[in-house]
């Protein structure tokens, strides 16, 4: 049995017998992604939303940096947060180097901007579609922008699976904030990336199929609310071609 064979095997029984150093790594990725997210999605919605429907000076600038911290390296995040976070740093007071709230604010600043990106783009189509309609009826920037959040609810689960995407499958950042310090901060991808070098082959593959689960399962809650979403809207499709056909027939009739 070659080496691929038997680190399959025995990384299919670290996962069926839940192995402790296995679920302690995995509980702690998705904790500390989960977080992370809401933090980032929170004030990422608002800002997104109001960066969709806001028009002032210097609005290009700003979208050109916000694109460009699409791109920004993970380790230069790491990096940033390290130097706020460390002793000497401006936030060293509070201690939270090589710690988990340290992992969550970095990964937290990994995936707002990818957040405030993405919604911005989908209010900002929402609005040129929409924004005439709410202008007419009096709503401003702050109310239309949070009525187009609502109005593109379901749309924005994509989002929330992208940042979610973002944050469990960053490595950098969270190793120069963490440590990866066993049963403190290792995460999946860290361990993963640790054991390979170490030669713990079939401990990095679990991770690695464990992490590709997670993603498929978030891919298939996306499916199953998208197809919620139609079924829901079918029905009141049909209750409103009933209402626009009953004044015609009633007409016809008369």
């Amino acid at each position: 049995m070659n080496t691929f064979s038997s680190s399959a095997v025995t990384a299919f029984s670290l996962i069926t017998s839940l192995d402790p150093l296995l679920a302690g790594i995995v509980v702690r990725s998705l904790a500390v992604s989960a977080l992370a997210c809401v933090i980032a999605c929170s004030a990422g919605l608002l800002l997104g939303a109001w960066l969709g429907v806001a028009r002032f000076r210097g609005r290009a600038a700003v979208l050109a940096l916000l694109n460009t911290a699409l791109a920004l390296p993970s380790v230069v995040v790491g990096l940033v947060v390290y130097l706020l976070l460390s002793r000497t740093g401006p936030l060293g007071f509070l201690g939270w180097l090589f710690s988990f709230k340290a992992m969550v604010l970095a990964q937290s600043v990994l995936v707002l901007p990818v957040v405030t990106a993405l919604v911005r783009q989908a209010i900002d189509d929402a609005d040129r579609s929409h924004g005439e309609q709410f202008e007419s009826l009096g709503a401003g920037r702050f109310m239309r922008g949070l009525i187009l959040l609502w109005d593109e609810r379901y749309a924005l689960l994509t989002v929330l699976m992208a940042a979610f995407g973002r944050a469990i499958s960053e490595v950098g950042a969270v190793m120069i904030v963490g440590g990866n310090i066993e049963g403190f901060t290792r995460v999946m991808t860290t361990s993963i990336a640790l054991e390979t070098s170490k030669g713990d082959l079939p401990l990095a593959l679990a991770l690695g199929l464990v992490l590709l689960v997670v993603v498929l399962l978030l891919n298939g809650l996306i499916a199953l609310v998208r197809r919620w979403r139609e079924r829901l809207d079918d029905p009141l499709l049909d209750v409103e071609a009933v209402l626009v056909a009953t004044p015609v027939a009633q007409s016809a009739s008369s």
